[in-house]
């Protein structure tokens, strides 16, 4: 295959269609601008130009010709140009429609030749040339007296102004009306390979030639017959390829200036543009008459074409194909009619252009959705990006490929069908020997790397999307062989004869088919896939720098979060620490004895304990009011003698505001209990409501207690009551000592209510909990697990004061397992965290052996235990002896209730 295409190489000149790579047929033999081997003129010699020097033009060098100033034209007209003051400079073919030589026209003024009317016409036409492209046209102008009407075509060439004429036929025929009739028949075709076929037949039906081509051309420059509208008999060239070098770049920069050729006749002789040497050549780029090639004509004749007529398709500024027609005798289609023709050309190219767009804005608004499906995904899981499966699910969507490769971080997997492993990374070395950061495509990568032609079955072509900035990471979607027979308009081995042009196909073979299997190549990734590719590079790109800049961000964010962390905690120990020294010494000020100071702090202390458990269950967020009352007053009740009865609606409080309506709380259930209606058999009634300034009014009311009397000193309980919410939160407290109970109202200010839900109408009654006379810790050897020797030796005062016979104390799980195998042990208390372990292999063993056992724990809400030990009571540190009481009065039950 590559000696095939080195051939292709050395004869990009030879005028007939050749294989170039995948999609090249045809050959540029059908076009008319092609280059000329020599100026030839009417009974001239035959003359090189330009910087081809005094060697004659032949299939070696004919791409480096000017032909854009072969210094002749078609003899179906005459030429002059005049310069700004409008004096004749140039002329050809002139004898031949008004009888003077075009030397004799030289330096006389055109108004001496043509009428005033018409003069007139020309200057006005003249002035309305705009750009260095611009070509305007007047039709049935009559230019001497008692002469016949001409059509003409005037442009600029460089500082002259080129004035074409040709015999009118009298056929004007409304242009606009007759194109906006094609084009409206283009426009009902639903795809682009049916508006091609349309817009070949409009053509042919315009110009009446015998075949109409569409000739599409790949981005590389080679080319491919995609269309054809034929005379019956004709023989179709449909579906041959012809490669880019067959049309030289000075003919394809032609075909994009100047959209329209005709070539009337290939036995007409060209006529001379005299003076033929005088100064600088006359570029005829936008000329209607421009001659052409005689190696070009010899090789139209060869087919038996006597004329040809091309008109360029052009998409963004750029030659995306043409129309190429062929007759097979001379034609001329009148200058209307090739108006026409390339009028539509323009609103041909637009509409195919317009409807390209719409199908590649449709794919790559399909490919942003994978793009973004990309981002979403990989931002959630970075891993994903090394995975070859997920990435080609989700890519394959918007670029077809037969497999996927990714490479990152020197980790790679691979998906589909795709090389090993070890060729896998030898390709990615090559890959990295190019330049960082572009995206890379090829349809053969055995040509990019010889050693992987042995796996061009599997993988023969590859997109390389770059996804780091360093030339080291990728995604890489294969493509495996497509093996086809490739359609050529004559064999790469033709031998070459030599004519009167120099060297030049053998005449009657250079247009039969001839055909080859291509191997080793994969269809090509396609420009609409290669800008995906690019925006999916972008993509990976800013993916792989979030995800860099996340895990940057994330350290900083733990590392400030770590500090903050530090610093609250340490603020909240002091404050704790401070509000603990501040409830003993209050409390001290108000105890009669040792005993009672105890009790009380302990109390207040466990009133605080109470209220952080409730905020940390709720993640240290807002906590109903309902539940703080209910949890407060069961620690004071003695069962079947009190209740207290609440109505209001579903009230949380935030945290800052919660712990000090704890306190308040609990020294007003705490005077309840000693001195007012909790003490004997009356009732609390707590109501509460939202005002219309969004503020919460707490009712408390005491009924049927003992009578009531103002106190006659105030204690720190007193003090609590009445100016801790006024104090730290700016609300409102007052309260009522009444003979028939006491009575207080606080305002809580709205900030500090997190949220009020109305419900039904009703009153919730606190029942008492059990605490349990003590008798299942009576006379019982317990093992108490704790690391703190202070709590250690609480928990253990509290056990003996409910009647245990022995504690047996353990710091650890190795303790506790010492104290299990010497026996006896009856009932344990389990701290769930021992500072670098935890009691579950001491839960363990006492679960396996039936003793009975809780849990104390320094963290509350749910999660702390494991689901299997669910059913185990747990004490919240810190606690006493009341809360002792309950957790074994509750493990009392169970273990009743499992007999």
């Amino acid at each position: 295959m590559a000696g095939i295409l080195r051939r292709a190489r050395r004869r990009s000149c030879l005028g007939r269609p050749r294989l170039a790579g995948r999609g090249d047929r045809g050959g540029y033999r059908n076009f008319p601008d092609v280059p000329s081997g020599s100026r030839c003129v009417s009974g001239g010699p035959s003359l090189t130009i330009g910087d081809l020097g005094s060697r004659s033009v032949d299939l070696t060098n004919c791409d480096r010709e000017p032909i854009h100033i072969p210094g002749s034209i078609q003899p179906f007209g005459f030429l002059i140009t005049v310069g700004a003051d409008w004096m004749i400079q140039r002329a050809a073919n002139t004898e031949a429609y008004f009888g003077i030589e075009p030397l004799g026209l030289l330096g006389r003024p055109l108004a001496e030749l043509f009428l005033p009317h018409s003069m007139k016409s020309l200057r006005g036409r003249a002035s309305h040339l705009r750009g260095d492209d611009a070509v305007e046209r007047i039709f049935s102008l009559r230019l001497l007296e008692g002469g016949r009407t001409f059509d003409v075509a005037i442009h600029f060439s460089d500082r002259s102004i080129v004035i074409e004429c040709e015999p009118a036929r009298g056929d004007e025929i409304e242009i606009s009306s007759l194109v906006r009739s094609m084009v409206t028949r283009v426009q009902r075709a639903d795809s682009i390979q049916s508006i091609l076929r349309e817009g070949a037949r409009q053509v042919r039906l315009l110009t009446g030639f015998d075949r109409v081509m569409v000739y599409r051309f790949a981005p590389g420059g080679s080319g491919e017959v995609v269309a054809e509208a034929l005379e019956p008999g004709i023989d179709s060239f449909l579906g041959l390829n012809f490669p880019a070098s067959d049309i030289p770049q000075q003919a394809r920069t032609l075909y994009v200036r100047n959209v329209f050729r005709i070539i009337a006749d290939v036995d007409d002789v060209p006529c001379p543009i005299e003076p033929r040497e005088d100064g600088e050549p006359l570029d005829l780029s936008l000329s209607l008459f421009r001659s052409v090639s005689p190696i070009h004509v010899e090789y139209l004749k060869n087919m038996g074409v006597r004329a040809s007529l091309s008109i360029s398709i052009i998409i963004g500024g750029k030659l995306w194909g043409l129309f190429a027609c062929h007759h097979y005798s001379p034609r001329l289609p009148s200058f209307a009619e090739r108006s026409a023709a390339e009028l539509f050309g323009q609103m041909f190219s637009l509409l195919v252009e317009s409807r390209l767009n719409a199908e590649i804005t449709a794919y790559e608004d399909k490919a942003r959705k994978v793009a973004d499906r990309l981002m979403a995904a990989a931002a959630q899981d970075s891993d994903r990006l090394s995975d070859a499966q997920w990435m080609g699910d989700l890519v394959l969507d918007a670029i077809p490929a037969d497999g996927v490769g990714v490479f990152v971080d020197d980790r790679l997997s691979l998906s589909g069908l795709t090389p090993n492993e070890d060729q896998f990374r030898a390709l990615v070395g090559s890959l990295n020997r190019r330049e960082a950061g572009q995206i890379f495509t090829t349809s053969r990568i055995g040509d990019v790397l010889p050693e992987a032609r042995t796996y061009a079955h599997k993988a023969a072509g590859l997109l390389a999307i770059p996804i780091s900035r360093r030339p080291r990471d990728y995604v890489v979607l294969f493509r495996a062989e497509r093996l086809r027979s490739v359609r050529w308009a004559g064999s790469q081995d033709k031998d070459i004869e030599y004519g009167p042009n120099g060297p030049r196909l053998t005449p009657r073979k250079s247009f039969e088919e001839w055909s080859e299997l291509v191997s080793g190549e994969a269809e090509p990734f396609r420009d609409s896939e290669l800008r995906v590719a690019e925006a999916l590079r972008s993509t990976l790109l800013e993916v792989v720098l979030r995800l860099t800049e996340a895990a940057s961000e994330e350290r900083r964010k733990f590392a400030e979060q770590q500090k903050l962390l530090i610093s609250e905690l340490n603020h909240r120990v002091r404050n704790i620490l401070a509000l603990i020294r501040a409830l003993m010494g209050q409390t001290s000020r108000d105890a009669g004895d040792v005993d009672s100071f105890v009790a009380t702090l302990d109390s207040r202390i466990q009133a605080l304990a109470r209220a952080h458990d409730q905020l940390t269950a709720d993640q240290w967020g807002p906590a109903r009011l309902e539940d703080l009352i209910e949890t407060e007053g069961r620690a004071y009740f003695q069962p079947d003698r009190q209740a207290i009865r609440m109505t209001g609606p579903d009230v949380a409080i935030t945290p800052d505001a919660f712990t000090v309506m704890a306190l308040v709380m609990h020294e007003l259930v705490t005077n309840a209990a000693k001195y007012g209606a909790l003490s004997d058999s009356g009732t609390v009634h707590v109501a509460w409501e939202i005002d219309p300034d969004g503020a919460l009014v707490i009712d408390w009311r005491e009924i049927g207690g003992p009578a009531v009397m103002p106190p006659k000193r105030r204690g720190f309980g007193t003090t609590v009551i009445e100016t801790s919410i006024p104090h730290e939160l700016g609300g409102e407290a007052k309260t009522f000592y009444k003979m028939a109970g006491f009575e207080a109202r606080f305002v809580l200010p709205e900030r500090y209510i997190a949220s009020s839900r109305e419900r039904d109408e009703q009153t919730k009654k606190i029942a008492a909990p059990s605490k349990g006379d003590g008798d299942f810790v009576r006379g019982k050897k317990v093992l108490l697990v704790e690391d703190s020797a202070l709590i250690a030796m609480d928990a253990e005062d509290s056990l003996r004061e409910m009647g245990a016979a022995d504690v047996v104390l353990a710091a650890s799980n190795g303790v506790a397992a010492k104290a299990l195998d010497a026996g006896g042990i009856e009932l344990a208390v389990l701290d769930f965290n021992l500072g670098r372990e935890n009691s579950m292999p001491t839960a363990e063993r006492l679960m396996e052996a039936g003793i009975p056992f809780l849990f104390a724990s320094g963290y509350g809400g749910e999660g702390t235990i494991p689901e299997r030990f669910a059913d185990v009571p747990m004490i919240v540190k810190p606690y006493g002896t009341d809360q002792m009481q309950q957790a074994i009065a509750e493990l009392a039950a169970r273990a009743a209730g499992s007999e």
